[in-house]
């Protein structure tokens, strides 16, 4: 049961409101700060590995024109800590926070996470389509994984956040 565990607690990432999350096509949003040291926030497709949520950028990919890396990796390069939080819009919404440091690792071609996000997230055929697009022997791609240090869930019925008495 979810409240046996603290917030914090990595373990919260087996319960069933955080398999439903990490299994579920909302996107996750993640917070980082940016190289102006201003916070951002991506919404972003993800997989979870069942160790490490992965996210997935372009480094470059001439037939989606995409020419330079994506802005938020030289900031992630330059400061790895993140929050993510994927959550239901229906009230009362659940919550999914997960922090920690990212590691980057740069691969040629399509990052194989992104593929199975792409066809998670868009359907079989939409999925295959933007495979197919980006396949060129010139696309790169940056693996983004996220190993929560930190976990909490939030259901506003069983598990409020503390300033609600939670």
């Amino acid at each position: 049961m979810i409240m046996d565990f603290p917030q914090g607690d990595v373990r919260l990432l087996k319960t069933d409101i955080a398999q439903h999350l990490l299994n579920s096509t909302i996107p996750a949003r993640l917070a980082y700060t940016s190289t102006d040291g201003t916070p951002r926030v991506m919404s972003t497709w993800f997989v979870w590995t069942g160790e490490e949520l992965v996210m997935a950028t372009f480094v470059h990919c001439p037939p989606m024109g995409i020419l330079r890396p994506a802005h938020r990796l030289r900031a992630l390069r330059a400061n790895a800590d993140v929050a993510v939080t994927i959550d239901t819009e229906p009230q009362p919404p659940q919550v999914l926070l997960l922090r920690g440091r990212v590691s980057i690792t740069e691969v040629s071609g399509m990052v194989p996470e992104q593929a199975q996000a792409a066809r998670r997230f868009l359907g079989e055929e939409g999925g295959a389509g933007y495979v197919a697009q980006a396949d060129h022997p010139d696309t790169k791609m940056a693996r983004i994984a996220l190993r929560p240090t930190w976990v909490g869930v939030l259901d506003f019925q069983n598990r409020l956040p503390a300033v609600m008495g939670g």
